[in-house]
């Protein structure tokens, strides 16, 4: 049998002391991060939530099997939170509708749930009716079974049966009474127990991982008391991506009994914490940096590297990898290169000829 087959399935149980000692160590860690937060300036946090949501946005669409531009995110993310950031990009319509959704997640995490808010957020993934080829109904529950299948066509391994299309609207009509009302549980395990729940009735044709990602940014925020995101739980579930279905398939094939899942929640969020220690300390390193350099002169390319080399670029910055990220000749790369030394900025390291590559002299 199936969670959902079970009489009451939605009256979830959980060892409940081997649940609040985790939650502990989580909301401990919650709240030594919250506090450092409130220590630093108002543009470091708004640089910190900019990394984070694009990280979010990024991996959420990372699990699906999808890879999005994470500078288009970041453009597109900054846009809404009236931000002003180098090297501004157009964003594409389907990564404005995902940055919608998000934000209406994170921005009124206090908003009531209702089927015509998840519609919403439904129609932004699909704004062309299509999932890949293939038309899908959008902006309303399913209307057909519902399978998670793996494997080629032919020997497909079936991983999970959801519930039946008549039972869809009942059973979102419970899980949205639910959010809307319950104020006893804590939050944090609101988040995993509501993520859970949405995967398990799986009530659309397709998009329920990023929903049930948004929702669980939703009631993350709810626990922080703050629309601001400065961790990323996607991040992390993506990191452990083979445990993550694991987990939820053990989980929707038991009898009611959720511990296992909800501790590996809090492990997540707990990673996830712990990681934004480590982009904080970059966020207040490139705060420095252009406080430092607020009057230097500087172009358009120099300022998206610059930025880039603070958390965004992959291995060693050579004159080759300047040229392809800023779209310029070899030959205005290395201008811009030898200028930045000039200057300071960057520093040539220790490898020479056809090895020549640079760093950041102040990160």
């Amino acid at each position: 049998m199936y969670l959902h087959e079970h009489t009451d399935w939605w009256k979830f149980r959980y060892d409940t002391a081997s649940v609040i000692n985790k939650l502990a160590e989580v909301r401990l860690l919650q709240g030594k991060i919250l506090g450092n937060l409130s220590s630093i300036g108002f543009s470091q946090q708004n640089e910190a939530q900019l990394t984070n949501l694009s990280i979010e946005i990024v991996k959420s669409s990372e699990i699906e099997g999808e890879s999005i531009n994470l500078e288009q995110v970041r453009s597109s993310i900054a846009q809404r939170l009236g931000l002003q950031i180098s090297g501004t990009t157009n964003s594409s319509r389907y990564i404005d509708g995902v940055v919608e959704m998000i934000m209406d997640a994170t921005q009124k995490y206090n908003s009531p749930l209702s089927d015509e808010r998840l519609f919403g957020w439904h129609n932004v993934l699909f704004p062309t009716g299509m999932s890949g080829l293939y038309p899908i109904d959008v902006a309303k529950y399913r209307t057909h079974e519902m399978q998670v299948v793996s494997g080629a066509m032919g020997h497909e391994k079936v991983h999970y049966q959801a519930p039946s299309p008549d039972r869809v609207k009942i059973e979102m009509n419970r899980l949205i009474n639910w959010v809307n009302t319950d104020n006893v549980t804590d939050a944090v395990i609101n988040a995993a127990i509501i993520h859970l729940w949405f995967i398990t009735i799986h009530p659309f044709d397709d998009g329920n991982g990023r929903i049930a990602r948004a929702l669980t940014e939703m009631m993350l925020s709810r626990a922080d008391g703050t629309p601001m995101r400065f961790y990323s739980m996607s991040n992390q579930i993506q990191a452990d991506k083979k445990n993550y279905y694991n987990i939820l398939e053990r989980t929707q094939r038991g009898n009611g009994d959720i511990t296992e899942w909800i501790l590996w929640f809090l492990e997540c969020m707990k990673k996830s914490l712990l990681a934004t220690e480590d982009t904080l300390s970059s966020v207040l390193s490139k705060a420095h940096f252009w406080e430092k350099h607020s009057e230097t002169d500087l172009n358009a390319r120099q300022k998206k590297l610059i930025n880039m080399l603070f958390g965004d670029f992959f291995g060693k910055l050579t004159t080759g990898k300047w040229a392809k990220t800023a779209k310029c000749s070899t030959d205005t790369a290395l201008n811009d290169i030898n200028d930045l030394v000039n200057k300071g900025i960057l520093v040539k390291n220790k490898e020479g000829g056809r090895s020549t590559n640079y760093s950041l002299a102040d990160k």
